[in-house]
């Protein structure tokens, strides 16, 4: 029952209790009798009205309770002549017109920021209260690929307010910033990514090109001297003693040897400095790989590496064909030193990818962001520059590389040609 109704009701009852008081006391005055019934009568019409009316602005405050609930901040009431009454629909009206210009603010603020988010260079991220990835932006989904939203290790250890160079896919390198924002009074996460891959590359060439530079002319300064001193003492050889010639000979010798070693070694890192511009022309990319297969089969054998070649693909690419047999041989060496003894490289090339395999051990976490850096290696004897090279010559080429562990163990190397018959479209960066 409402308090309204048992307003009316109370006010009846009172009535009735008095109209049959009044019955049993005035029965014998007929005419004042009807007089006091006329008059309850009329208190009880009277009660019931003035009840109505005070209970209008509860009525009024349940309607306005009942459009807020429901997000209606485009109604309004209109005033009744009653002072009081057109107080509150004043009061009402006034807050109802806030709330709609608040709502509206903020509906354009957040298309806003959206049309800023979608429109932003770089890939933006953004978490749900739980942490895990809800939204993407257009840049995010074409710097990580579809699954732009399952990149839970890419993200993972990355404090609020912290930036950290992150290698992903192998060769690339990427910038993730991680920042906080409020949303309903609660913090929510986004992570900002820039790709930095190209640029940190270019940085690096120019940095070990100067190195490079600066060590070859002094080398080869130091190298030509001694070397043309070492020649010149071997001709003293004829007077030196008969017990001692063999030896002093042998020394001036293999310290020239020493001398043409330190030459090439130097030489091979120019080498790298080198690379010319990629002469493009139709080339059999299956040819190159059963060419390179073939020199190295003696080194295979002697290590009892089996190599499964899968080659589907028989067309031709518009690449640099000594640049990318180049590129192959440095991966198949790579492999074979990742594999070791006894074990099984497997080449495939199918509709313009080529992916080599090897059933090594894989590449560990702490090697992983420095796989593609220059002077960085893990064999004893290793300069560092293999995969150097095969990342300039790729990127000159414009062809997306990736380097990653395989499903069932080891490192698959993949690379994605285009085609020389313009069939397909290559990538213009190095992808996962």
């Amino acid at each position: 029952m409402t308090l309204r109704t048992k307003f009316i009701a109370y006010l009846t009852a009172l009535h009735v209790a008095l109209a049959v008081a009044a019955f049993f006391i005035l029965v014998e005055w007929r005419v004042l009798l009807f007089a006091v019934e006329a008059l309850f009568i009329i208190l009880v019409i009277a009660g019931v009205a003035l009840v109505r009316s005070l209970f209008v602005p509860l009525d009024l405050i349940r309607t306005g309770a009942e459009l807020m609930s429901e997000r209606d901040f485009s109604s309004r009431f209109v005033p009744v002549g009653q002072p009081e009454m057109d107080a509150l629909v004043g009061v009402y009206n006034r807050m109802i017109d806030r709330l709609r210009e608040e709502r509206l603010t903020a509906e354009e603020q957040h298309q806003l920021m959206q049309k800023i988010v979608d429109a932003s260079p770089a890939a933006i991220l953004i978490c749900d209260f739980d942490g895990n990835i809800e939204r993407t932006n257009p840049a995010a989904e074409r710097l990580l690929g579809p699954e732009a939203g399952e990149t839970g290790a890419l993200l993972r250890g990355i404090g609020v307010g912290e930036s950290r160079l992150v290698a992903h896919g192998g060769a690339r390198r990427l910038k993730v910033s991680r920042a906080e924002f409020r949303d309903r009074g609660f913090a929510k996460s986004f992570y900002v990514i820039e790709e930095m891959t190209e640029e940190l590359r270019l940085s690096e060439k120019a940095a070990y090109e100067k190195l490079i530079r600066i060590m070859s002319h002094e080398v080869n300064n130091s190298v030509g001297a001694v070397r043309s001193l070492l020649e010149s003492s071997l001709r003293y050889a004829p007077q030196v003693g008969a017990d001692d010639r063999g030896d002093f000979t042998n020394a001036l010798t293999i310290a020239s040897a020493r001398m043409d070693a330190l030459n090439r070694f130097m030489s091979a890192f120019a080498d790298v400095v080198r690379i010319p511009p990629p002469t493009r022309a139709p080339v059999c990319v299956s040819e190159l790989v059963e060419r390179v297969a073939a020199l190295l089969k003696p080194e295979l054998e002697e290590r009892r590496i089996r190599v499964a070649l899968e080659l589907a693909d028989h067309g031709t690419y518009d690449v640099d064909g000594a640049q990318l047999e180049q590129v192959i041989l440095n991966v198949l060496r790579n492999a074979i030193e990742a594999t070791g003894r006894d074990g099984e490289i497997a080449v495939s090339l199918r509709d313009g990818a080529l992916a080599i395999a090897d059933s090594g051990p894989g590449i560990a976490e702490s090697v992983r962001e420095n796989l593609f850096t220059p002077f960085f290696t893990t064999k004893r004897d290793g300069r560092g520059l293999g995969l150097t090279i095969v990342q300039e010559i790729l990127a000159s080429h414009g062809l997306a590389f990736s380097l990653e562990n395989g499903d069932r163990g080891g490192a698959v190397f993949s690379v994605i040609l285009s085609r020389a018959d313009g069939e397909g479209s290559p990538a213009l960066r190095v992808t996962s």
